[in-house]
């Protein structure tokens, strides 16, 4: 189980790898294709589709070929989309591999988080995060390297990216003996705890769910939004040059990292719900250095929202069997993913074309508004459930 349990920390850098690149490229990637600064909002929503959708039968996915096969073929599917992305000749094309990379992470991410939740301690759900978290702040310093003067060239940046996606592909496909060996080692468990297949509506109506389903919404909201108009916030705003901006939001992820690292540890005395809480408190914290006239030294504020935002993601998620039960952990792990990114997308895209209309300042508040419903969804849950 532990060599496994390496093997998926390194997976998760895998994911965590894309997910940072396009935002940190955008400044100068809209340019290069002619089109305007807000049409990333489109790259959100067919990203949004394609992983929250896989994301809703994802559990019958895992059951049928196992989590090795969908997990190599996942990664493969990423690496070979940024080769895409990166050789796109304008941005038609660079969305159709946008579709190939949405499916690529979708099942993924859903079938290492439910494997993990039903077999690990807390502190490795963050940990395993926190291995997302290093991959999407490797991404932004890689771009930022080729964004400079000398070289200037954001399709590099996604070639580099997708070598590493490749090299973690070889890592699972050598490792697909231990895989199996694991899994059937653990079969009758997952016999039990993942037997059938609930509808939808069904498992909609488990007091709780629908609340804790937006909290993560509401979340990724906040995530999204700052991952992808982060370094077009601080260009505009500061009019700082995007390789600086850049490295700003990799900050940000930095911040993710550090926060899911603290909350390993912190989970071996704290509860998930206590972890959730303290993670809401310090994002808003750093929301609000964010909204004060500092100027570019308010921009620290990408650290501290990182830092909360470090276990709410992962909290949620570990806490899913033991809220609602193992029977559909599988099921109900992929419809929080699928509501909670198809609900991030939507706030991004949102987000996106009125901080363009109107200007980029409305940043700090709009995240101020997501960190209170993300708040206010988590307690009606928990109340939900005490009640229950």
């Amino acid at each position: 189980m532990t060599a496994l349990l390496i093997v998926i920390y390194i997976v998760f850098v895998s994911l965590g790898l894309p997910d940072s690149l396009f935002g940190a490229a955008w400044p100068v990637t809209h340019k290069d294709f002619g089109i305007a600064e807000n049409f990333a909002s489109y790259y959100g929503i067919i990203t949004g589709v394609c992983t929250g959708g896989v994301s809703f039968i994802a559990g019958k996915m895992l059951r049928k070929f196992g989590t090795a096969k969908v997990t190599l073929v996942s990664t493969f599917l990423t690496a070979a989309a940024l080769v895409g992305m990166s050789f796109s000749p304008n941005i038609i094309v660079f969305m159709i591999f946008t579709v190939i990379l949405g499916y690529g992470a979708g099942a993924i991410d859903t079938g290492l988080n439910n494997f993990i939740s039903l077999h690990y301690e807390a502190r490795h759900m963050n940990w395993l995060h926190c291995c997302w978290g290093l991959g999407v702040t490797i991404s932004p310093l890689i771009m930022s390297a080729f964004l400079s003067e000398e070289l200037s060239s954001w399709r590099m940046g996604y070639r580099v990216v997708a070598l590493l996606q490749l090299s973690i592909t070889f890592i699972i496909f050598f490792s697909l003996k231990k895989w199996d060996k694991v899994e059937k080692s653990i079969a009758s468990k997952e016999d039990n705890a993942e037997a059938g297949s609930g509808k939808l509506l069904d498992l909609l109506k488990i007091k709780g769910v629908i609340t804790s389903i937006l909290s993560m919404g509401l979340y990724c909201g906040m995530e999204f939004s700052l991952g992808t108009w982060g370094a077009s916030y601080a260009v505009n705003t500061f009019l700082i040059a995007p390789d600086e901006a850049a490295k700003w939001v990799s900050l940000y992820f930095g911040g993710i990292m550090l926060g899911r690292v603290i909350a390993g540890f912190a989970s071996m005395k704290f509860s998930d719900k206590t972890l959730i809480r303290a993670g809401i408190f310090t994002a808003l914290l750093g929301i609000i250095v964010f909204a004060l006239p500092l100027g570019k030294i308010s921009l620290v504020g990408f650290l501290l929202i990182g830092t909360g935002f470090g276990p709410i993601f992962p909290s949620i998620l570990h806490s899913v069997p033991e809220r609602f039960g193992t029977t559909y952990s599988a099921d109900l792990t992929g419809y929080h993913m699928g509501g909670a990114y198809g609900t991030g997308f939507a706030i991004q895209l949102i987000f996106g074309y009125a901080a363009t209309l109107i200007s980029f300042k409305i940043t700090p508040f709009v995240l101020l508004a997501l960190c209170a419903g993300v708040y206010v969804a988590n307690e009606v849950t928990l109340k939900t459930l005490k009640k229950k």
